[in-house]
């Protein structure tokens, strides 16, 4: 993190600093209708205290995340948090006064001054949400509400990654292993069933235990984002959510609806997987084993990145070469360890150095693919903040899962070129699918979830560790066929919710990972096949950051997501996959 700051008392100095400079706000406070050079300073002002403030908390969140039991970094982190409200509550004088403009004076200046023009975007965004916009002192009341509405967060990680009681089990070959976040991730994958069946029996019970708890979190997160529903006049938290990237909601609805009427085709991947594995009956803790005994995809570090780099050929000499930088010159945190934060991320936060990658790789094909997954996340991050000015330099969120799930098609697609043996190939193929699954079907059934229990506490009802338990149960048997045999969803899944924690983090947020994969699956299969203008389309989407609303910027990049066709093309394309599986397998039999 030396590139960020080289040591910690620099990071102290530099906090000291923007305190000290957190009070020029204030002097821009009842002047922005004075004229166009007015709005202008106080944007300017505003963005590069933004950009340090970024700068400051990425810092201390990735020395956090490295070993979450060290109370240093975690009061770093606690303490950026705080600063953060007080930097929101002093800005949050800008849009109302902004509102109070007429329109027409904001957009005429903006054709002829450069410097506004870089607004352009965001004051447009500002007058858009004006029905959804408080007066000045209702803007401050509602920015000073952050300092307790990331609590739920907050506790949910602490507790889950440094203080959780996790168990350890004894395996069928005599040894003991633990199951924390990082080796249920492990050991839910191995070959021998009674194992799986322990480890997923074992785990989920756990988490059971502390179901009052998980269900207490959950509900004060829902509770949070209503006051931001209500406060801000929205019909219902999912308006709230989507309306930040002008989402309509009937897209979220449509991939619910779509998912939905597609189960069959999940459904045959899923008795696909029972007749490779030879099972009489599929069990939800099958899913993670190897669907070809016999072959364990195994790849060092040094072989992804060979694999990895080959894969994105495609996209240019500039884009891996970035790609190799980042290897060669530890922008990523490879391995898993005590007290370090689970899954995967990437962070750009700091616009003038490079993003920062963590990882808890464990040398399988699904690391392997996790790691071209979060590249995807970084080119997108690098590529922006070297191409635009700082205020459009973050993109949405709606279109953060595009570039990652992208680069995973184009290394699917590299391996399966190299593969010859009909076993290696049918499992690269299942891995395919099981992205598909993960990506598309699993995340939507967590949209459905997460959508249910908004609407049960907007209507006023209860929500409470076993009422979630009985949710999340009642919708994964509906997604996985479990009444009509396809497969069979125990008992004890019913708590899983409890280990997924976007659902503490952020408001509607894993839907967007199902609307991302479908309209990589669209845009890949063009630069796959080798469409040079699609690929630079691409690249342009890759560097335009902020500059448009998301729907817009895919529009440009060549995939509409208001109308069904991504996801028509992505169904289509995992028929494909089961047919040419199919064929092998029909193949050996004979």
């Amino acid at each position: 993190l030396t590139d960020i700051y080289p040591t910690d008392q620099a990071w102290q100095d530099a906090k000291d600093k923007f305190l000290a400079e957190l009070p020029k706000i204030d002097q821009f406070r009842g002047t922005l209708n004075l004229s166009p050079q007015h709005l202008v300073n106080c944007l300017e002002t505003v963005n590069e205290l933004s950009k340090e403030y970024s700068k400051l908390s990425t810092y201390a969140n990735l020395a956090a995340d490295q070993d979450t039991r060290d109370s240093k970094y975690l009061s770093m982190n606690q303490e950026m948090g705080q600063i953060g409200s007080t930097f929101a509550a002093k800005a949050a004088f800008i849009e109302p006064e902004i509102l109070e403009i007429d329109r027409s004076a904001i957009e005429l200046p903006i054709k002829n001054d450069k410097k506004l023009a870089i607004y352009r975007h965001q004051l447009d965004n500002i007058l858009r949400r004006k029905a959804h916009t408080g007066d000045k002192g209702e803007e401050k009341i509602i920015a000073d509400a952050s300092l307790m509405s990331g609590a739920s967060g907050g506790i949910y990680g602490t507790f889950s990654d440094a203080e959780f009681p996790y168990e350890s089990i004894t395996l069928n070959d005599g040894k003991t292993v633990k199951l924390d976040k990082s080796g249920f991730s492990i050991y839910r994958t191995l070959p021998n069933r009674e194992d799986r069946k322990k480890v997923f029996a074992t785990y989920m019970g756990k988490l059971n235990d502390f179901r009052l708890t998980f269900g207490t979190q959950m509900y004060e997160k829902i509770k949070s984002d209503m006051f931001y529903m209500r406060s801000r006049n929205y019909e219902s938290c999912l308006q709230s959510s989507l309306d930040a990237n002008n989402i309509p909601v009937n897209v979220y609805h449509s991939l619910v609806e779509n998912v939905n009427t597609n189960l069959p085709t999940f459904h045959r991947y899923l008795k696909l997987r029972k007749r490779m594995m030879g099972l009489d009956e599929l069990h939800y803790y099958d899913l993670y084993a190897p669907l070809v005994g016999g072959v364990d995809l195994k790849y060092t570090i040094e072989e992804s990145e060979k694999n990895i780099l080959a894969a994105l050929k495609p996209l240019g000499k500039n884009y891996v070469d970035v790609i190799q930088k980042a290897f060669k010159d530890r922008w990523i945190d490879f391995y898993p360890s005590d007290g370090k934060r689970a899954g995967a991320y990437s962070n750009g936060g700091v616009y003038d150095v490079h993003p920062y990658m963590l990882l808890n790789y464990n040398g399988k094909y699904d690391d392997m693919s996790t790691l071209a997954h979060e590249l995807g996340h970084t080119m997108q991050s690098y590529l922006s903040n070297k191409t635009q000015p700082y205020p459009t330099s973050q993109y949405p969120s709606f279109i953060a899962e595009v570039a990652s799930t992208f680069n995973e098609a184009l290394l699917i697609d590299y391996v399966l070129k190299q593969i010859k043996d009909d076993n290696v190939k049918l499992s690269i193929l299942g891995n395919y699918l099981e992205g598909i699954k993960g990506t598309l079907f699993r995340q939507t059934q967590f949209a459905e979830f997460e959508l249910r229990i908004h609407d049960m506490v907007e209507k006023g009802e209860s929500l409470t560790g076993d009422r979630l338990n009985e949710i999340y149960l009642d919708i994964t048997r509906k997604y996985y066929g479990n009444d009509k045999g396809v497969c069979i969803v125990d008992d004890e899944i019913k708590s899983e919710w409890s280990n997924i924690l976007h659902f503490f983090y952020y408001n509607y947020y894993v839907y967007q990972y199902a609307t991302s994969f479908t309209a990589s699956s669209a845009l890949s299969e063009k630069v796959i096949a080798g469409d040079k203008t699609a690929t630079e389309k691409y690249l342009t989407f890759l560097s335009s950051g902020g500059v448009d609303y998301p729907i817009e910027l895919l529009k440009k990049a060549g995939v509409d997501m208001t109308i069904s066709e991504p996801f028509d093309l992505t169904v289509k394309k995992m028929n494909r996959v089961l047919d040419e599986m199919e064929k092998i397998l029909d193949r050996r039999k004979k």
